[in-house]
């Protein structure tokens, strides 16, 4: 027989309630030091309170709040160097889709003021111990009934440590490996009766060391209770032409009627059925008596709940955190103690009291000496004291009160408990105290020295931002899908730009690809942390100023000025930021981003042809000119020779073979008549006889 609905509420109820239960009875000791911890350094008094107060009741009570100055400087630490998340390619082949995810997550984040959450869970984690901030998926657009687009946001959780309770087998820092969490918040009583028509029963919320209380007069508290539900899902399996496989499961086919047919024919060939197993998240919202929404499944394989830690660690099988506060706080109140103590004493009687007869100080005279304080008299009179033989006498203060003495175990005590407060904080006012004239690297080591008390709640939340980029990308495969869907995105630098989800494109092989496909997304994702931003900047600073000294090439040296500019902090420096990073964008020693890259292709094809150039341009073109013109005489030249060579070989070619006969026996007969001479016509001496 199949449960009814009534019934596996009821049931769902009764399970939550009870691991709820479970989380208190161990989390409970545990939560209270972290609300303790964190009402002692921010709320005006909170340091009094316990036996404390009780033994200084009706007597001073002195608050000089170390503690908070502590706090406030990790957190601006965190505020001047804060840690986002980076997608990163598994293979590298999804490389410009990585940097979609990317531009999308920092566009979220900016849209739902994810600062607030961040530095919420933050001060919360450094004062307490423990912080958390969520995320969740809501329309874009409210009073647009027409466009049921959604967006991922990140909101705060606040008071986490009393309202944040995850699985207590889940181990992880992260808590990856929950497979339920709760989150308590409250509500007005009227607000709620409004919204569930329902008279209030309050889910038990912790408000003391030793029992619950489930009704309140003024606050009614309701609890989001999220559970993994895992099941396996038959998938059916297709080869298609090009040999590759694709996996569908019974809900493709059922929101796609005409997909087996497609299939079919397009010759996909079905292979056997896989099963694999499938993980969603399943929220439920409930009062004490009952489960009051059933918000279904949620987008994503995740808890969308990302939890902070100052410190953390288990001992005992109990997971325990503190933040900066805890250690520090004995140490607070016994300054408190010795300074209320020595107000008091200062209080009671600060100067020496002259002491009296009744009689000297009778009548008017003792008015005269209680309110001197007040009128400030030139001189006091006493009356004359008679004596048994009626002869007056004159007589001075019998004697003089002594104001109270500081003993010296109160001044050692004062001294050591500074003492103490220094060594637990790590002594973070002794930045404030360097003296002009100190070296910049010995600034520095007082820096990096410092930057080190904050590293550890710094590299924690780096693991909190790890998470909140897997639980958005989880999310981001389900909720951003849309065809051709338009998104503004953000880069690194913080150009905005806008990108088409899912644009059909051509791919390499010819075929139809889905550009920007968010829903094949898979990526590891990082984040980074290391000392602050002002600290690396400074010193990078430093090292430009030594190469200033030491370059000789003067193109360097505007390299290395336009660095410095890039990376210079101040009011006012945006727009010379920007400037040098487009000159170094120019020159190409930075590389651009795709929106830099456009907007120089866009403007090479815009920008106007200088007309020095154009007449350099013009000149070369016209010696070019000439020298191509006298190379071009030269072969004619070359040509004609070789023309008139040929014309002379044709002509002796035509002469007959007659006339060359002719002309050799010519040749040959003048010959003969030169050898025929006398031989004194020949030598010109007569000859014998």
């Amino acid at each position: 027989m199949a449960e009814s609905k009534e019934a596996r509420f009821a049931r769902i109820h009764d399970e939550a309630l009870t691991q709820y239960d479970d989380i208190q009875y161990a989390l409970q000791a545990e939560r209270r030091q972290c609300l303790d911890d964190r009402r002692f350094y921010s709320i005006a008094g909170a340091q009094w309170e316990g036996p404390w107060l009780a033994q200084f009741e009706n007597k001073p009570r002195i608050e000089v709040n170390k503690i908070h100055l502590s706090v406030m400087r990790i957190v601006s630490e965190y505020r001047a160097n804060r840690i986002s998340v980076d997608f990163i390619s598994k293979d590298g082949a999804d490389d410009k889709l990585a940097d979609v995810c990317g531009g999308l997550y920092r566009a979220d984040e900016q849209d739902s003021v994810a600062d607030e959450a961040y530095d919420n869970a933050f001060e919360e984690a450094v004062g307490g111990g423990f912080g958390a901030w969520r995320l969740r998926s809501d329309w874009e657009d409210e009073l647009d009934p027409d466009n049921d687009k959604q967006r991922i946001r990140i909101e705060p959780i606040f008071d986490a440590d009393t309202s944040v309770f995850f699985d207590l087998e889940a181990k992880r820092q992260d808590k990856s490996d929950a497979r339920f969490a709760f989150v308590v918040t409250s509500m007005s009583t009227k607000a709620y009766q409004e919204r569930y028509g329902d008279s209030p029963s309050t889910w038990p919320k912790l408000v003391s060391r030793s029992q619950y209380d489930w009704c309140t007069p003024d606050v009614v508290y309701v609890a989001e209770y999220y559970r993994i539900e895992e099941r396996t899902e038959v998938q059916r399996v297709f080869q298609l032409l090009d040999g590759s496989e694709q996996s569908y499961a019974r809900e493709d086919f059922d929101d796609d009627e005409n997909l087996e047919q497609m299939l079919s024919s397009t010759g996909a060939v079905e292979l056997p059925q896989r099963r694999r197993k499938q993980k969603r998240v399943h929220k439920y919202v409930m009062s004490g008596g009952k489960v009051l929404e059933d918000q279904g499944y949620i987008p994503g394989r995740c808890i969308p709940i990302v939890p902070v830690y100052g410190k953390r660690w288990f001992v005992d099988n109990v997971e325990r955190c503190m933040g900066v506060v805890r250690l520090a706080k004995d140490a607070q109140r016994l300054s408190n103690m010795q300074k209320s103590k020595l107000t008091e004493i200062a209080a009671l009687s600060p100067i020496e009291k002259p002491i009296f007869l009744p009689e000297q100080v009778a009548g008017e005279i003792a008015e005269q000496w209680r309110t001197d304080n007040l009128v400030n008299r030139p001189f006091l009179l006493v009356n004359p004291v008679t004596q048994a033989d009626g002869s007056v006498q004159v007589v001075g203060p019998v004697g003089y009160t002594k104001p109270p003495q500081v003993s010296p175990a109160l001044a050692a005590v004062i001294q050591m408990s500074e003492q103490d407060i220094r060594d637990t904080l790590g002594n973070p006012e002794g930045a404030d105290k360097l003296v002009s004239g100190v070296s910049g690297r010995a600034v520095e080591a007082v820096t990096n020295r410092i930057d080190q008390n904050a590293f550890i709640y710094m590299s924690n939340f780096a693991k909190a931002m790890k998470r909140c980029g897997e639980i958005w990308l989880s999310m981001a495969r389900e909720v951003y899908v849309e065809e051709k869907r338009k998104m503004k995105t953000i880069g690194d630098s913080g150009n905005v730009s806008t990108v088409e989800l899912q644009k059909p494109t051509i791919g390499n092989d010819g075929g139809i690809e889905l550009q920007n496909d968010l829903s094949r997304a898979s990526f590891d994702v990082v984040s980074e942390v290391g000392p602050s931003t002002q600290s690396r900047r400074d010193a990078e600073q430093r090292a430009y100023m030594s190469l200033l000294q030491i370059t000789k090439d003067p193109q360097t040296s505007g390299i290395i000025e336009q660095l410095m500019l890039m990376n210079m902090d101040g009011e006012g420096m945006t727009d010379v930021r920007e400037f040098a990073r487009k000159k170094l964008v120019a020159i190409g020693v930075v590389k651009p981003t795709e929106e830099e890259a456009k907007e120089m292709a866009a403007a090479a094809q815009q920008q106007q042809p200088d007309p020095q150039a154009l007449y350099l341009q013009a000149a070369a073109a016209e010696a070019q000119a000439r020298a191509m013109k006298a190379q071009a005489d030269t072969q004619l030249a070359i040509a004609k020779s070789e023309e008139t060579k040929a014309k002379t070989v044709e002509t002796l070619a035509s002469v007959n073979i007659s006339a060359q006969s002719q002309a050799i026996k010519t040749a040959e007969a003048i010959a003969r008549a030169t050898t025929m001479r006398t031989p004194t016509q020949a030598s010109g001496q007569p000859m014998p006889e």
